[in-house]
């Protein structure tokens, strides 16, 4: 690439150094012109230098003033050069702000009319527009402006440059913007045209013919710019000098532009994530000069692979394709392919196919870079790729790649980057990995490997700087004395088995930055010697063990570090930082004390804070709302005492807020009202009173908020239900709230656990319940509920609920229950029928209630249901049978009600024992003790109606009746017949009653 911009940008630099020479040449013996010293004397005057880049700008000969140049004949600045050469970068960000220019751009630079070379690119001007008047440079062949900070509509007075061969303008967050190509049509000599990252989706659909206008156009840069529409035609085609072009990241969903195989100039073609969709053409292979071809992540595009890359391919080293292709053996010149990010599946390519193709014996013998990470590739890993001999970046991640790693890649000698993580990889690390001297990147984290790691595993990895083995099984089994050959950078082996004394050999290692021993079976305390090198760390993470002891007050680490020490048995005060740091985790430990009250001093720029889980006392600093950048705060599950500081209001990008189960008292702040940003929102096992302050209405991104158990009252607050679109927990649970539930809940749209148990709510139960969009449907993707995520830390998302009369806490599935709990309340009217349209819900507790009425027939529709309790109610009528076919319910409770009937007992209702039936005097059958009188197991036809029990009992006392008349007549009329049966009759009586007194 280098190459290409020297050939595209030859005369302009030439120029440069000429006047460079020019200027260097004269030795002072020329001055600037009194009107050039003038104007930059003002153009410096308008200008903010923080770091006194311009210290130079001094005497009357700006021809030796810093970035200036002038001619060599006429002495006349022809160059302004004020780049900054230390802007921003993501890998070293404490160079922030260095080097950088603000403030205003004068109009007295047009003064200097003979200027053709402007450069203010990469500085801080602060949103300013760039200024109108530079299309009044008529001598300008040079302008670049990108990434300087300027804002707003790019000048169409620039298209007065007739002379400017190269223009960039590219910008950051689509802060400038173009309304119209029209004005580009003037820049006759254009070769050079970079607008990424502009606003672009105004200039309307005809923007490719007028750029078609530009015939010397060498380069063309127009990444992310909101480009769409169709740009698959082009007649006739005038790039004829184009070796660049780069739309990518675009939106045209359209078809493939082939036009592009008409330019047999073209030498770079990124076309990646544009939407382009059909068949990349196969003349695309026979551009003869194309080194590099990017077609990544457009996923509608197609290809014959067998005649693609049966293609010349003559200069191509770098490939990033949206399709794997089945051979690419044959492609003898190709350094780097790349197919990452792609929706690629299937089992790794046999690139060995073709390799006849080539002069050498070796296939691919140019191939040093083979990235296929993050696709959806399934099988082993290829022994074959051991005999890529010249491959030095091989990378595989996040695939679904499984069995053992090869041995055969400890043969890759070139290799400086390996990268296997995320995958199912099994087995353990073959030993030849320790011969890999020139290895850097070795990352084998979050697989299923397994086994003990020796020093031969590490026995030549000198110049390795990042290990990532996190998330496996190792077992590392070394000498105590042990002295790595490396001196590691980055170390991640969480998860790993280091323990259980502290690994002694990490006192070695002076380069570290980056520690990651979480979850490692250490259970020590840290030794002295790793403070002294721990000044250097930018992360510190020692969750997840056994650590023990006090820690050094303040702890030694790098500035703007992340410090994890979660999860230990660490005691004593809360320690903090020497230095400022931006993540803080102490929490599930045993500190004790106060919260230090200059924590917003030592921390200024805190964003992620954790001391939940501990033994701290005494009120929360009111000098936390110094601490703007927090987007986290938990300070849960301690001994915390006193109110809420209102100046927590002021955190206003605070993600989640957690400081339940305290003894915090007191009102609740209506200040914290301005956090338009919180989503997770815990008060909740407190002891504060008072109602819900009607600033809280502001708080429009929360998806939750839990202020249960305290001692809250007041009327239910009725606007909850407009304005909270992403709500999915609401939990008033154990307060005194009073007053009836509105109609309008239901705007709730996100709702999936509503729990207001244990209030003196009254009135019915709102029928529009029924209409609570995210409880009508299953939900079946689980989301993890993570707030203010900050460098793989994050606020994780919990909550107890009443789940078959006990409470459980749910954290990892959380996102998957629905649940309404209006339990123990004062709530009347029937049972309302429209709740069983809530066909995902999970639990359903209306208990302690006055609801009547039956229940309803249909309520089986309710198919997930696992937790059903109606109990102490009102409802009467019969059990729908229908209720055998729920086989999700594992716990029920009808009881004390005025329920009737047979119980249905069948199906799922058979799991269920009499304490779920028992309080309902006119309940019977199984599992209940008390029988059905008929035996029938229709309790619809032999219990419905009561006048069948007074049919049988009328007939009972007249069959009584006949048989004691009967009795009576029947010997009487006998008797009647012969005396000497009378008198052996009456004889027979008195023989037996003298024997009965005898007795």
């Amino acid at each position: 690439m280098e190459r290409l911009q020297v050939y595209i940008l030859f005369l302009v630099i030439l120029h440069s150094i000429a006047v460079e020479f020019a200027c260097k040449a004269q030795n002072g013996a020329s001055n600037c012109s009194a009107n050039d010293l003038e104007a930059l004397v003002d153009f410096k005057n308008g200008l903010n230098d923080p770091e006194n880049r311009l210290s130079s700008w001094q005497g009357k000969d700006c021809c030796k003033w810093r970035g200036i140049g002038c001619s060599n004949t006429t002495g006349s600045v022809i160059k302004i050069d004020l780049h900054n050469p230390f802007p921003v970068s993501s890998a070293d960000v404490t160079r922030y702000g260095f080097w950088n220019l603000s403030g205003e751009i004068r109009p007295s630079l047009v003064k200097i009319q003979s200027l053709r070379y402007l450069d203010l690119s990469l500085n801080a001007f602060g949103g300013i527009l760039i200024p109108r008047f530079l299309g009044s440079l008529k001598n300008l062949e040079y302008l670049n402006l990108s990434k300087a900070g300027f804002f707003g509509t790019i000048p169409p007075t620039l298209g007065n440059l007739s002379h400017l061969q190269y223009l960039d303008v590219s910008s950051e967050f689509s802060a400038l913007t173009v309304e119209s190509f029209q004005w580009l049509t003037d820049l006759v000599s254009l070769k050079y045209l970079s607008m990424n990252q502009v606003e672009l989706s105004m200039v309307g659909s005809n923007w490719l013919k007028m750029l078609n206008q530009l015939p010397q156009l060498t380069e063309l840069h127009l990444s992310t710019c909101g480009l769409s529409g169709s740009i698959s035609y082009l007649t006739p085609v005038n790039f004829t000098s184009l070796a660049v072009i780069d739309l990518s990241f675009n939106s045209f969903n359209s078809m493939f532009p082939s036009w592009l195989v008409n330019i047999s100039t073209l030498e770079y073609i990124d076309l990646s994530n544009c939407g382009f969709r059909g068949r990349i053409p196969l003349g695309i292979s026979e551009i003869p000069r194309l080194r590099y071809l990017n077609l990544a992540l457009n996923n509608n595009l197609s290809a014959n692979c067998l005649e693609l890359f049966g293609g010349s391919w003559e200069q191509i080293e770098v490939l990033d394709l949206g399709e794997i292709p089945s051979t690419i053996g044959g492609l003898c010149n190709l350094i780097s392919f790349d197919l990452s990010g792609n929706n690629l599946t299937g089992s790794l390519p046999e690139i060995l196919e073709g390799m006849e193709k080539c002069d050498s014996k070796r296939p691919l013998p140019s191939l040093m870079n083979l990235r296929l990470s993050s696709n959806s590739l399934v099988g082993k890993i290829p022994e074959w790729l051991g005999q890529l001999k010249n491959l030095q970046q091989l990378g595989l991640a996040s695939n679904f790649l499984e069995g053992p790693i090869p041995a055969s890649l400890g043969k890759l000698h070139n290799l400086t980057n390996l990268g296997l993580s995320g995958n199912q990889l099994n087995g353990t690390l073959p030993e030849s990995f320790g011969q890999l001297s020139e290895l850097s990147v070795l990352d084998f984290s979050s697989n299923f490997l397994t086994g003990t790691l020796s020093e031969v595993h590490f026995k030549n990895l000198r110049k390795v700087k990042i290990l990532d083995l996190s998330s496996n099984s190792f077992t590392l089994n070394v000498n105590p004395n042990w002295i790595p050959p490396f001196q590691i950078r980055n170390l991640d082996m969480g998860s790993c088995h280091l323990g259980p004394s502290f690994p002694t050999w990490l006192k070695s290692q002076k380069e570290l930055r980056f520690l990651d021993i979480s979850n490692a079976s250490i259970s020590d305390s840290i030794p002295g010697w790793f403070w002294e090198i721990s000044s250097n760390l930018s992360l510190l993470n020692c969750s997840f063990n056994q650590l023990n002891g006090n820690l050094p007050n303040p702890l030694s680490v790098f500035p703007f570090a992340d410090v994890d020490l979660s999860s230990n048995l660490f005691k004593g005060t809360v320690p903090l930082p020497s230095v400022p740091v931006e993540l803080l985790d102490l929490s599930n430990n045993k500190f004790q004390g106060l919260i230090p009250q200059n924590i917003s001093e030592v921390m200024p720029d805190l964003i992620f804070l954790s001391l939940s889980g501990n033994e701290i006392l005494g009120e929360i600093p009111a000098t936390i709302g110094k601490m703007t950048l927090l987007q986290v705060i938990d300070l849960s599950n301690n001994k915390l005492t006193g109110s809420i500081p209102s100046s927590i209001g002021e955190c206003s990008y605070l993600k989640a807020l957690d400081l339940g189960s305290n003894n915090l008292s007191g009102s609740v702040p209506s200040s914290l009202g301005q956090l338009s940003q919180l989503q997770s929102f815990h008060l909740n096992d407190n002891k504060f009173s008072g109602g819900i302050p009607f600033s809280w209405k502001n708080l429009s991104s929360l998806e939750t908020l839990d202020l249960g158990n305290n001692k809250l009252s007041g009327k239910f607050p009725s606007w909850i239900s407009d304005g909270f679109p992403n709500l999915r927990i609401f939990r008033l649970r154990s307060n005194s709230f009073s007053g009836e539930l509105p109609l309008e809940i239901s705007n709730l749209s996100s709702l999936q656990v509503l729990d207001l148990a244990e209030n003196n709510l009254t009135g019915t139960v709102p029928t529009s319940l029924g209409d609570l969009k995210a409880m009508v449907q299953e939900q079946k993707v689980n989301e993890y509920l993570l707030y203010g995520k900050y460098r793989g830390i994050y606020y994780e998302e919990s909550l107890g609920v009443n789940l078959k009369n006990q409470f459980q806490k749910y954290t990892k599935t959380l996102s998957l229950l629905t649940s309404i709990d209006l339990s123990r309340n004062n709530f009347n009217g029937a049972f309302p029928v429209e709740l069983t349209k809530l066909h995902g819900l999970i639990v359903l507790n209306l208990s302690g209630n006055q609801i009547s009425g039956q229940i309803p027939e249909n309520i089986s529709s309710l198919h997930q249901l696992a937790s059903l309790d109606l109990s102490s109610n009102m409802l009467s009528g019969v059990i729908p049978s229908n209720m055998e076919s729920m086989s999700f319910l594992s716990y029920l409770n009808f009881s004390s009600n005025n329920l009737s009937g047979m119980v249905p007992y069948k199906g799922q209702m058979t799991t269920f024992t009499e304490s779920a039936f028992e309080g309902n005097p006119h309940l019977c059958g199984a599992p209940l003790l008390v029988l059905c009188k008929n035996g029938n197991s229709d309790n619809r036809t032999v219990l419905e109606n009561d006048s069948s029990g007074e049919f049988h009992d009328r007939w009972f006392y007249v069959s009584v009746g006949l048989g004691f008349i009967t009795g009576i007549l029947v010997p009487y009329s006998i008797l009647l017949v012969r005396k000497t049966w009378r008198r052996a009759y009456f004889n027979f009586l008195d023989r037996l009653i003298d024997r009965i007194f005898l007795v």
